[in-house]
Formats: structure tokens, C-alpha cells, sequence
């Protein structure tokens, strides 16, 4: 078998050098990629209370409010919010949170305090 028929079929004595290194390969691969390359970001479940705001502010995840004009996501995040922990918060504020080639990723929403 040739060489890169046994790299393909890794086809190396599991502890053989060859082995070994195919896996560190992977390792760094893995830890030295940046996200961005594969467009990994972190996003949120649906509707997540933010810490340290007193439950004043609420993460949404971006298709919640897809196709939701401007002037209605309050509205909408009003009753995505209620619905999520059962309370009567009204949210005032709406706003989007952009990754660095300008797309929205989630929103932010504000309840009046």
C-alpha cells in the first residue's frame, strides 16, 4: 500500500511514530484554527437572561427575530421573553449584535428599569 493509501485508510500501529504523528497533526489543526475560517461563533439557545443586569436584558438568537421589522421587534421580544420565563416584562429597547463582517448574530433586549 502506498503512503498516502495508508494515510487515507490510517493504516499506522496505533504508538508507531507515523501514528503519533498523524495525531498531533489533528491536535493542531484543531487548536490553531481560528474560528473564523469556519464561521464558529457562539449563539445563543433561543432567549437567555444576561448575569449582572438584574434580569434587564435578554439575549435572543437571530432567527427569532428574522423577518421582524425594526419597529415590531420590541413587540416580539416582548412576548419571545414572556413566553421563555413566564414573567410580564415589557422590552424597550431592541438591539442587534454584529459580527466584523457587519451580519447580526443575536440581539440584545432591554426591559425598562
Amino acid at each position: 500500500m502506498s503512503a498516502f493509501g495508508r494515510f487515507i485508510f490510517w493504516d499506522y500501529p496505533r504508538g508507531g511514530w507515523q501514528y503519533d504523528l498523524m495525531v498531533g497533526l489533528i491536535v493542531v489543526f484543531i487548536f490553531v484554527t481560528p474560528r473564523e475560517i469556519f464561521r464558529d461563533q457562539p449563539k445563543p439557545a433561543s432567549v437567555v437572561m444576561l448575569p449582572e443586569q438584574g434580569g434587564g436584558a435578554f439575549l435572543i438568537e437571530t432567527r427569532l427575530l428574522e423577518g421582524v421589522a425594526p419597529a415590531d421587534r420590541a413587540a416580539k421580544a416582548t412576548q419571545l421573553v414572556n413566553s421563555r420565563y413566564k414573567t410580564h416584562a415589557t422590552i424597550v429597547r431592541v438591539e442587534p449584535i454584529m459580527d466584523t463582517e457587519d451580519e447580526i448574530i443575536g440581539y440584545t433586549a432591554h426591559t425598562h428599569q
